[in-house]
């Protein structure tokens, strides 16, 4: 898992991105299109044509990060709006990385009482 520190926001970038780009395209599209300042600690989170690869970037304060995954099987679920942004808790990005729904969750078991 990627080392995201307390405070640190998640923003995942609606839409479609260029999986070309590296570290400077995707920094000045988060400062340009999603108004948000890349080298801040946050950590952003950009999807593919085809929705099988995903592209992070992160600045440590040292240097830039750029992590990617791509999916053996199936697809990224990712929002329905072609622009625009949201935050997701470091949870959230957990069950993104892993192919899961990270939406509307479900939980297999909840007690019924206490004791």
């Amino acid at each position: 898992m990627i080392p995201i520190p307390a405070g640190a926001r998640v923003w995942l970038a609606a839409g479609v991105t260029d999986m070309r780009r590296g570290f400077a395209t995707l920094a000045a599209q988060a400062q340009d299109v999603l108004k948000e300042d890349p080298y801040a600690g946050h950590l952003f989170v950009f999807r593919g044509r085809r929705g099988d690869l995903t592209k992070m970037i992160w600045w440590d304060g040292q240097g830039a990060r750029l992590f990617s995954k791509r999916l053996e099987k199936g697809r990224f679920v990712w929002l329905a709006a072609k622009d625009g942004k949201v935050a997701l808790t470091p949870a959230q990005l957990a069950m993104l990385l892993e192919g899961i729904d990270w939406r509307t969750p479900q939980r297999t078991w909840r007690p019924l009482r206490a004791g």
